[in-house]
Parts: structure tokens; sequence; C-alpha cells
């Protein structure tokens, strides 16, 4: 007769098992320690991510800060995050992306979640001249790393009051949009765990419609509504 597992075994073999599921997760680095950065380190902890985070040199007392809004999150230099991470979260103030090591990023996934908003940054010529997507601008800062545009298209006070289990029909839809298609599908995995449903847009082109006064900006849209805007959006485009 097979032996019955007692309620400590069940209980040994189910932590493996999450410890297992965490291990093959990638582990993230978010450069911004403000509110985005924070917020997004918050969800991902509590869905089993492992996070660091890196600020602004200006930022005093960096690793109490992390301790009361992000704990479980690591605090890390710029060299460290990036030698940890699997993933990069760029959540910087838009003015503040050319701060970031970008050339340190070869081979890397990063996920692109600045805005270019003139009411907040004011015009910036070199981003107004230019008919590029902003991500595809800074995609062309280090051409070997593997950019996506994402989680830009929301607000950080949205992210965890519209973070929802998965099957919920009221889950709201977060894009995905780059040029490497496994890229993409790591990002899209990501956000299902901590929330969203994923959609696949495509090309990193095809971000213009998550920036500021375009369609799917700061809007709730389900999976099928935010494909409709990003179909739109290609069609306009072509």
């Amino acid at each position: 007769m097979r032996r019955r597992e007692s309620a400590r075994e069940r209980e040994r073999a189910r932590r493996a098992d999450e410890e297992e599921h965490v291990a093959d997760r990638p582990r993230i680095g978010i450069f911004g320690a403000g509110k985005v950065g924070t917020a997004l380190a918050r969800l991902l902890l509590d869905a089993g991510y492992e996070v660091a985070l890196t600020g602004s040199p200006r930022q005093t007392a960096l690793d109490l800060l992390v301790a009361v809004v992000a704990p479980g999150a690591r605090v890390a230099t710029a060299d460290d995050l990036v030698a940890g991470a699997d993933v990069i979260v760029v959540a910087v103030p838009f003015g503040k992306a050319p701060s970031v090591p970008w050339d340190a990023f070869d081979g890397r996934i990063v996920v692109d979640a600045t805005n270019y908003w003139p009411p907040v940054d004011g015009h910036i010529a070199e981003i107004d001249d230019d008919p590029r997507t902003t991500s595809e601008v800074h995609a062309g800062w280090n051409p070997a790393a593997r950019l996506v545009k994402s989680l830009n298209h929301l607000g950080y006070h949205d992210m965890e009051d519209d973070a929802l289990p998965a099957g919920s029909p009221l889950r709201r839809a977060l894009a995905v949009v780059g040029d490497d298609a496994e890229a993409r599908a790591v990002v899209a995995a990501i956000i299902d765990d901590i929330g969203f449903d994923p959609v696949d847009g495509g090309a990193l082109v095809n971000g213009c419609a998550l920036e500021p006064g375009h369609p799917a900006f700061g809007r709730e849209l389900s999976a099928t509504e935010l494909e409709g805007l990003l179909e739109a959006e290609r069609v306009v485009a072509a």
C-alpha cells in the first residue's frame, strides 16, 4: 500500500515547487527608484521575482527608502544591477534617459517605460524633429540591446490598483512592442505574472500608439480593445 504523504511533506514539496518556479524567472533590474520604479518593484516582488533597484545619485538614504516602499528589493549600483539582471527596466524621467548606461546593455532585454511629454519635459528639439518613436531613438543608442516598449501607457497609481488575476473579465491589457520576438515574449510573461493581459504589438515602430497623445496611452482597455487600437494605428501609419 502506498504511504500517504504527511502535511509536512506536502508543504515541503509545495515550497520546493515555488522555489524552482521563482528560480526559472528572470532577474529584474530597475533603473529609477521613483513612483513608477517602486510601484513596479512591489508588483514584481509580490509575483515572486528577484528585483534590484538603482536610483539617482542625488537620492539620499536610498536603502531606507526602498526598505520602506519596496521591501524585499535589493539596492544596487548601476554596474551591479546590469551584471545581475536578465531584464532591465528603464523607468526614469524621459529627460534623464541619456544618463542610463545604454552601452552596457549588450544582449540584455531592456524595457523602455519612459514617456516624452512636453508639458512635463518641455520641448526637446532633437525629439520633436525625429520621425522615429522615442523607443526607436533609445534603441539606436545601443543596437545590441533587445529593446521592448511597454509599461509606459498606464500611470504608476494604476499599476497596483488595476492588477488582477489571470482570467478576470476586468483585467487590463498592456502592450509589448519590439523588434525581437523572443524579448517580447519574455516581457509578455512578466506582464501576465504581475496582473495584466499582455498584447503583442509587433515591431518597435508600433510603439507610437502607446505614447502620450496617442490612442492607447492612459486608457483602461481589454486585450481585444487594445489589439484593435494597435491595428488601427498600424493602418494609419502605413
